[in-house]
């Protein structure tokens, strides 16, 4: 591990580009944990394959695999995705992978954050994270950039940025007591600023419901270009989600960004989840140490948690009374970008999906 740079982004002239902005390649990681992932891994591990063939149509793409799994990544990843062993103790790529940073002069460097498996011991999704919290200097490293290392316990999914100076989040996940407990919603914010080399932080109020991620943005809320805010909505008023996006929307209205430009907002349809089933439960093998997924849990399921690549936006195939349509409105909001929908359900059955599996590398 290389040693961290003693400034910060904002000190030294980086922040954090846009996800549409152009990219060199994206980063993912090879699921492989059989009290997460049902029969061993297996549809998990066809549906990461799927979403990387989708994704390295347009970019490269770079796979961690932890060395036991190297073979059988091998058997199903297309030959142009890269593998590079690497160990992990999970496959959330965007939230345990690095932030990467960029300047006027073309120069690129990470930022590793702090991880505790959202949420420590109090509410976490495992009890021992520490192959996580090597993942971002070690992809940092490979990249051969540059790295600082963070003093703030923040996911990649918690945060959302414009490439302007701004930057969406929730008080749900960021203020959190089991995150950051010592510090002030100012000091938080500080750290923001100073690590994304942002100038202006947006707080919306709590994620998507029923999100184990302690109400990550990016299952609720998302830049598609500045100025302009894509957030997952449901017309049904029995729904629990119905009052948090009612929130989002409000709040979003009022807010101006960080060039003084108001937000305009555009909806995607929620989609209606059928909860895990008895057959989905039971191919889980529990070890007493993971968040029991159990048969009946309510799933947290957004179409905002799509991915944009290189001439082409990757989203979650979700629920078929509602795909087309979101499909359809994903379309409208980027005219310039081929959309392309992928079956989400396997990975949602983990916790996330598209976006929160891949974590992108800025292009210099």
């Amino acid at each position: 591990m290389t040693d961290s740079l003693s400034s910060t982004p904002l000190a030294d002239g980086f922040a954090m580009p846009a996800e549409f902005a152009p990219h060199e390649g994206t980063w993912m990681l090879w699921p492989h944990r059989a009290d997460t992932w049902r029969e061993q891994g297996g549809p998990a591990q066809q549906a990461y394959a799927e979403m990387a063939a989708a994704i390295v149509a347009a970019e490269p793409v770079r796979m961690g695999v932890r060395g036991s799994q190297i073979e059988s990544a091998r058997a199903l990843l297309p030959a142009s995705v890269e593998i590079v062993e690497l160990d992990s103790d999970d496959a959330w790529m965007r939230d345990v992978g690095p932030t990467f940073v960029t300047n006027a002069d073309g120069e690129r460097r990470g930022v590793d954050w702090q991880f505790n498996a959202w949420g420590g011991h109090e509410g976490g999704l495992y009890p021992n994270w520490d192959l996580d919290m090597q993942v971002a200097a070690q992809v940092i490293g490979l990249e051969g950039d540059e790295r600082y290392s963070a003093p703030l316990i923040l996911e990649g999914g918690s945060i959302h940025v414009d490439g302007e100076g701004t930057c969406l989040t929730t008080e749900e996940c960021l203020l959190n007591a089991n995150r950051n407990p010592s510090m002030t919603r100012e000091q938080i914010e500080g750290h923001l600023c100073d690590y994304l080399g942002v100038e202006k932080v947006l707080w919306l109020g709590a994620g998507t419901f029923g999100d184990e991620t302690d109400g990550h943005v990016d299952n609720l809320a998302c830049f598609i270009r500045p100025g302009v805010v894509a957030l997952t909505w449901t017309d049904d008023t029995s729904h629990p989600q119905h009052a948090i996006s009612h929130d989002a929307r409000a709040r979003l209205e009022t807010m101006t960004d960080a060039r003084g430009r108001s937000i305009q907002v555009e909806l995607l349809p929620m989609p209606t989840l059928a909860p895990m089933s008895e057959a989905e439960a039971a191919g889980i093998i529990a070890s007493g140490e993971v968040l029991p997924r159990l048969a009946g849990d309510e799933l947290a399921g957004s179409y905002v948690n799509f991915y944009t690549c290189n001439g082409r936006i990757v989203a979650p195939l979700l629920d078929e009374r509602t795909d087309d349509e979101a499909m359809a409105k994903l379309a409208e909001l980027f005219p310039e970008r081929e959309v392309v929908g992928v079956p989400g359900r396997e990975i949602l059955l983990g916790g996330g999906n598209v976006h929160c599996i891949t974590q992108q590398i800025p292009a210099v």
